[in-house]
């Protein structure tokens, strides 16, 4: 399934139906009184926030959204039927926008929440509501109000309790491979990650939500590489696992390229609780991972783990770690 994370959609809310201008007609009775019912409700359209989605890639094909009209009043004040309200289903940790997409309306951050995207028209009066002591055959009725209409945009910030972040090739869709059952694509170039990939790790019977982050590269907060498309969904993560190829040769530089570009984008970002892992522990001898590590410190003093995705007790290792970042 192809990952998208902002559409541009019209909603449409249907009309109320018209309300009835009728009069009985009925055996022996020669001036029947007015019985002219009112008009539904027009349906309204409605988001409904779903776990099982992280794309927004449904509505890539379906730009329109129409409601259904509501329906006429008739004789015997009989209310005409209301529209079926429209539901549209998006992934948690969709916002929704005005037109102008900057506007904030909504923002979707648990599961089943509702809202209203635009109000159905209110059904018109038949004839009967304008009886009266002095008016005892009323022909005025009105017609049903116009449901709203107008375009909004839906952006998704990937919910997650752990981002993985890092430069491109660290190993992070490895990882994530490694950690839950989810299938990134894996490959020995950059960008190989095009999209935030999602896998849920199991410890100790607790879930943990993780989010693949793709690589992030000096001026990312400008447009560069992937650019400042994914830098959005790191805010809502609980913590961050800052994973490092430790073959590299200046571990510090790696780290705080990574941490330069975020806090351009939001010094938010800067504030959350933080995990650093060197990971590809199997290119290089022990003698050189300690003499790294001792070098990264000197300048970045803090706590640091190291693993390798071909070594299943330190995956696991990092697994109960993690919750405690999410508990």
């Amino acid at each position: 399934m192809k990952f998208l994370d902002q559409v541009k959609i019209y909603v449409k809310a249907g009309d109320g139906g018209s309300g009835s201008p009728s009069f009985r007609r009925e055996k022996f009775i020669e001036f029947g009184g007015p019985d002219g019912g009112d008009g539904g409700k027009g349906g309204s359209i409605i988001l409904v926030s779903e776990r099982n989605l992280n794309t927004l890639i449904d509505f890539r094909y379906q730009q329109h959204f129409k409601a259904e009209r509501g329906r006429d009043g008739s004789g015997k004040n009989k209310t005409g039927r209301g529209g079926e309200d429209l539901y549209l289903k998006v992934p948690i940790g969709t916002q929704v926008f005005e037109e102008d997409n900057k506007t904030l309306i909504f923002d979707f951050k648990e599961e089943n929440e509702k809202f209203v995207a635009a109000i159905g028209g209110k059904g018109g009066f038949g004839n009967t509501r304008f009886k009266s002591s002095t008016n005892r055959a009323p022909k005025k009725f009105t017609k049903g109000a116009v449901g709203e209409e107008f375009w909004i945009y839906l952006q998704l910030k990937t919910i997650a309790d752990i981002g993985i972040i890092g430069l491109p090739n660290a190993g992070k869709s490895s990882l994530l491979a490694s950690l839950t059952s989810a299938t990134p694509k894996i490959a020995n170039y950059k960008f190989t990650t095009l999209n935030p990939n999602l896998g849920v790790a199991m410890y100790d019977e607790k879930e943990i939500t993780l989010a693949d982050i793709p690589g992030l590269i000096e001026g990312a907060h400008q447009g560069t590489g992937l650019g400042i498309k994914f830098l959005k969904h790191i805010e809502r993560c609980k913590a961050l696992l800052h994973l490092i190829d430790i073959s590299v040769n200046d571990l510090a530089n790696s780290y705080l390229q990574v941490r330069n570009e975020m806090g351009k984008y939001s010094s938010e970002l800067l504030k959350k609780q933080e995990i650093i892992v060197f990971n590809k522990i199997d290119l290089i001898d022990e003698a050189e991972i300690t003499e790294k590590i001792k070098d990264f410190k000197k300048i970045i003093k803090k706590s640091t783990f190291v693993t390798s995705t071909l070594d299943k007790n330190s995956v696991s290792d990092i697994k109960s770690k993690l919750l405690n970042y999410v508990s």
